[in-house]
């Protein structure tokens, strides 16, 4: 069973002459373990489409099941829900708390669910010992390297345990070689904890690192092939 699908999603602004439509009638399935990239020009629709996987836009029509559930009919309250327990983002700036370490910063989302503190820190320390960033966790994160940055993004987005990690332009700061390193460690966290992610990125050899990639055009999806 898909953990993510889409159905025939559109969403469209404004009406009669003014009207701009951001997505057509894209379908999209993602299994669990499994890691797309989608690609395309800039006002493409990428951006729309991610926001409405993660629950911040609802689209105009069309379904999207995430683990059999509706998520376009969630109301505002059931959708806010839905973001904070099902949903992990990693943007294109980590948006780490400059001051607290790398492993507070884990801690900080991992309590806003009133989790068991202990609990807590074991996923922690497993998290960042995965991502080779043991060493690295009692360092404030303004003194982190950008590559480790987006690393403690990564590890801070599967606190929670979420089903689905979508992911905004991750290596937009960072050069070639560090970006492989953090794409390559989001691929691996993603099939050793069978999550379904959706990678947004202008950068083709990084798509190539994905499962799969899915090129969106005019609010149009227009490849659907297996990544090199």
């Amino acid at each position: 069973m898909a953990l993510l699908e889409l159905r025939d999603i559109t969403k469209s602004y404004g009406e009669g002459a003014q009207r701009v439509d951001a997505l057509r009638g894209v379908s999209i399935t993602v299994e669990p373990g499994e890691m797309v990239a989608l690609v395309g020009p800039s006002g493409s629709g990428k951006s729309t489409l991610l926001a409405i996987i993660g629950g911040l836009l609802t689209p105009t029509s069309g379904s999207m099941l995430v683990a059999g559930a509706d998520v376009a009919k969630f109301d505002a309250r059931a959708r806010s829900r839905y973001r904070r327990d099902q949903v992990g983002f990693v943007f294109q700036s980590s948006n780490l708390v400059p001051f607290l370490t790398a492993r507070e910063n884990l801690l900080l989302v991992g309590e806003f669910g009133g989790a068991d503190r202990a609990a807590l820190a074991r996923r922690a320390d497993e998290l960042l010992s995965e991502l080779g960033l043991t060493d690295a966790a009692g360092q404030a994160g303004n003194r982190l390297s950008g590559g480790q940055r987006q690393r403690v993004a990564i590890a801070r987005a599967l606190m929670r345990d979420p089903s689905l990690i979508l992911v905004d332009e991750p290596t937009a700061s960072l050069d070639s070689k560090r970006g492989a390193q953090v794409v390559e460690a989001l691929r691996d966290e993603v099939h050793g904890r069978h999550k379904a992610c959706v990678m947004v990125t202008h950068d083709l050899e990084m798509a190539a690192r994905a499962d799969r990639v899915l090129e969106i055009r005019d609010g149009l999806l227009q490849v659907h092939q297996a990544a090199v």
